[in-house]
């Protein structure tokens, strides 16, 4: 159909493909609670593929389909899973730790009490479901007390589906003491499979991932801003994680934290430059005029691109990435937990299970509410404004959701999937209920039950 308003694009057309599948698609990606419903779809997709008649087809393209790429002495061998994993995730990472940045630096965080609560609170978080666990398998041997560890971790991508499903009902501040507490709570895990779980972490990787970080630093100070450098870098700082033994998704996390909060323009400037440029834009039609005016719509768009800081440009342009590609994808990766073969009873008396999932619903909650309270009841820490304590419990709770993998058991795997359930539900039924908080919540919060 004819259109002469010059704004038009291809996906506001009323061609076929716009009108029934894009706009269709970014109306209901404005929803608040959309990405929320992808993840959730993503997981219930792949928990009836992993149990259904064609299961095997799930294991097959999820772990035996393999990337294998050689350049000389460095290898890359991965299943699809372990680059969703590894290497998709690594994206979701990096906006995360794009987000915290930004209110570390201009938002609630900049507070450092604010800022220390959620890492007091992941001590806790991952503190009591360890010794609930271990209390469960006291007595089994090694091998079955060796899975402390199993409990410990907060499966972020799956934890902030459900916060983003609720929308409004969760406060901003609440959202990211989740998000603050999920990345302490992973650097912990890290460092607990580091010195209890690895046997060949690498000192000489981790050296040269360290070198790329700083390279990222050096590259910032003398004023580089091209991605042509900063996205090899990037890539080659995850490989030197990855191979170190250390979980490369850490690299999206240390890369955001790195990303500049400040645009290289100033509004003032923006608009200075903007009317020396208008004031002396060609109007003519000649092949001069012509020639001079593309140069200066050029200049015109880089001045207002680095007008824009880097961190909310590369945010705004991966969140929709992330949010609806890379974690879908993690669920329908990870979600395939497979019960052929589980005995329910069986699964109701094993230990392990039981401290897996009773680690994830009971010690999360437990853990961070009872840390959490006791960090501000010290002055060692400071709830985030509209965020109460009913909020709190409830937050703690869905931090109980646990991350699988194919290193735990079949039976350590139910019991995270049932304790992660558990944990998911209480936590979405306990926020609904929480009361909105319109004050600055007390310092004091004397008969707090956890």
């Amino acid at each position: 159909m004819p259109n002469d308003d010059l704004h038009t694009t291809w996906a506001t057309s009323e061609r076929f493909v716009p009108r029934v599948f894009v706009r269709p698609f970014l109306r209901f990606s404005q929803v608040e609670a959309a990405s929320g419903i992808v993840l959730v779809v993503a997981a219930a997709v792949a928990l009836i593929w992993a149990n259904s008649p064609i299961a095997d087809s799930y294991h097959r393209i999820f772990a035996d389909l393999r990337l294998d790429l050689s350049f000389g002495s460095i290898h890359l061998d991965e299943s699809l899973g372990e680059l969703i994993n590894d290497g998709l995730m690594a994206i979701f990472f990096f906006v995360v730790g794009l987000e915290i940045k930004r209110e570390l630096v201009l938002g609630e965080l900049r507070d450092p009490k604010v800022a220390a609560l959620p890492v007091v609170a992941a001590l806790g978080g991952m503190l009591v479901p360890a010794l609930i666990y271990v209390a469960f398998t006291a007595g089994m041997g090694p091998e079955a007390t060796r899975g402390w560890g199993i409990p410990m971790a907060t499966d972020i991508a799956f934890a902030v589906g459900v916060l983003a499903l609720l929308g409004k009902r969760v406060p901003s501040g609440g959202k990211m003491f989740i998000l603050a507490l999920a990345i302490a709570d992973d650097l912990g895990a890290i460092i607990v499979i580091a010195f209890f779980y690895t046997t060949d972490l690498s000192l000489g990787w981790l050296a040269i991932a360290t070198l790329g970080l700083a390279a990222v630093v050096i590259a910032q100070r003398v004023h580089i801003r091209s991605l042509v450098f900063y996205v090899p870098v990037a890539i080659c700082v995850w490989f030197a994680l990855l191979e170190s033994g250390v979980h490369a998704t850490l690299s999206g996390v240390a890369l955001g934290f790195l990303t500049p909060t400040r645009a290289q323009y100033t509004a003032a400037e923006l608009e200075r430059k903007a009317k020396q440029i208008l004031a002396t834009y060609p109007l003519g039609s000649t092949t001069e005029d012509e020639e001079k005016s593309d140069y200066e719509a050029r200049l015109l768009k880089e001045i207002a691109h680095e007008s824009v800081a880097p961190l909310n440009r590369l945010e705004h342009k991966l969140l929709p990435w992330s949010s609806f590609v890379v974690v879908p994808l993690f669920a329908l990766a990870n979600a395939g937990v497979s019960f052929a073969g589980v005995d329910i009873g069986e699964l109701v008396t094993n230990r392990v299970a039981l401290g897996v999932a009773v680690g994830l619903v009971l010690g999360k909650t437990v853990g961070i509410a009872l840390f959490t309270w006791l960090a501000v009841r010290l002055g060692w820490g400071r709830l985030p404004l509209r965020t109460g304590w009913q909020h709190i419990r409830a937050l703690a709770t869905v931090a109980g959701i646990g991350f699988t993998s194919d290193e735990f058991t079949d039976i350590a795997k139910v019991g995270i999937f049932a304790g992660s359930a558990i944990a998911g539900i209480v936590g979405t039924v306990l926020l609904l209920r929480a009361e909105p908080v319109t004050d600055p919540p007390t310092s004091e919060p004397a008969g707090v039950a956890v």
